[in-house]
C-alpha cells in the first residue's frame, strides 16, 4: 500500500473507530482487526473471507465473532451487506425484468416495475468489467407500515415529554 493510502486507511479506522466508540461500543482487540480487515479492502469481502485474512493475525479469533462483528458495524451504519438478507435468502419466482423494495426493519420484499431502471444506461466502467446480461435495482427502506409503526413510536415518546 502507498503512503498516502496507507495514511487515508488510517484516518478511516480512526474515524470508524471513534463512531463505534459514540455509539457505546467497546472497540476490543478482535473487533479491531475485523475493522482494520473490512476497512482495508475494495473487493466486498464475505465473511469467510473476512475470518480467514484475520485469523493469520489473530489465530483465536472464531467466525461467529467475525459474523457478529460484521452485523454490529452495519448496525452502527459503517458498512452495508449487498445480496442476500442477513437472516434468509429469498427465492423469487418472477423472472421477468423488476426490481425489489426492500424495507431494512422487517424485511418485506415487494416487486416493482419500472421501465426507466430496465433501460439503464450502463457506464463504460461498468462495462470494463465485463459483460452486462440483467440490470436489477434494489430499494432500501422503510415500508408503509413500519414506516407508520416507527412515526406512531416517536409520537408515543414525545407524548411522555410534553
Amino acid at each position: 500500500m502507498a503512503g498516502n493510502d496507507l495514511a487515508k486507511s488510517e484516518q478511516e479506522l480512526t474515524r470508524y473507530a471513534n463512531r463505534l466508540k459514540l455509539a457505546g461500543v467497546k472497540l476490543t482487540h478482535q473487533r479491531l482487526e475485523v475493522l482494520k480487515e473490512v476497512a482495508g479492502r475494495m473487493d466486498h469481502p464475505d465473511a469467510s473471507s473476512v475470518y480467514e485474512q484475520v485469523r493469520k493475525r489473530v489465530p483465536t479469533i472464531s467466525l461467529d465473532t467475525v459474523y457478529r462483528t460484521l452485523w454490529m458495524l452495519k448496525e452502527a451504519g459503517l458498512i452495508t451487506t449487498l445480496g442476500p438478507t442477513h437472516d434468509r435468502v429469498r427465492f423469487d419466482t418472477n423472472t421477468s425484468p423488476h426490481h425489489h423494495f426492500v424495507c431494512t426493519k422487517c424485511g418485506k420484499t415487494e416487486d416493482f416495475y419500472c421501465e426507466k431502471f430496465n433501460a439503464l444506461d450502463v457506464p463504460e466502467s461498468v462495462l470494463a468489467m465485463g459483460v452486462v446480461t440483467a440490470t436489477q435495482v434494489e430499494l432500501r427502506g422503510l415500508c408503509a407500515a413500519c414506516a407508520k409503526n416507527t412515526d406512531d413510536d416517536l409520537k408515543g415518546r414525545n407524548s411522555f415529554q410534553e
